[in-house]
């Protein structure tokens, strides 16, 4: 079983989301998001594996999603997709991905499903 990690080692869910998974034998490969940002394609199959649209994946509190102008009504998918690219932190996190399923950490244990 080959476990991701989409990770920020400053945020303490994405912390704990990984202590969560190596705690039960699993040593994931860990993508720190910030440092290499994720393309249109990693994006969009992170989307399908979550079965989530794009605006439910953003970090609605960050300075970056008002200057975007992603709290304008009617924002494309591709807009945010690419407000996500510019912009990484915007992404919510720590995203798990195990095969083709994939969940968000918040609360940690919520990555446990797909394991």
């Amino acid at each position: 079983m080959t476990v991701t990690i989409y990770h920020n080692p400053r945020c303490s869910k994405s912390r704990q989301t990984l202590e969560l998974l190596t705690s039960n034998g699993i040593n994931p490969r860990v993508i720190e998001y910030l440092k290499t940002p994720l393309t249109v394609s990693e994006i969009e199959s992170l989307l399908e594996k979550l079965d989530m649209s794009p605006a439910t994946i953003l970090r609605t509190k960050e300075p970056e999603y008002k200057e975007a102008g992603l709290d304008k009504k009617d924002i494309s998918d591709h807009h945010i997709i690419d407000a996500i690219i510019a912009h990484p932190k915007l992404l919510e996190r720590p995203i798990v991905v195990n095969g083709d399923k994939a969940a968000i950490g918040r609360p940690p244990e919520s990555v446990l499903e797909i394991l």
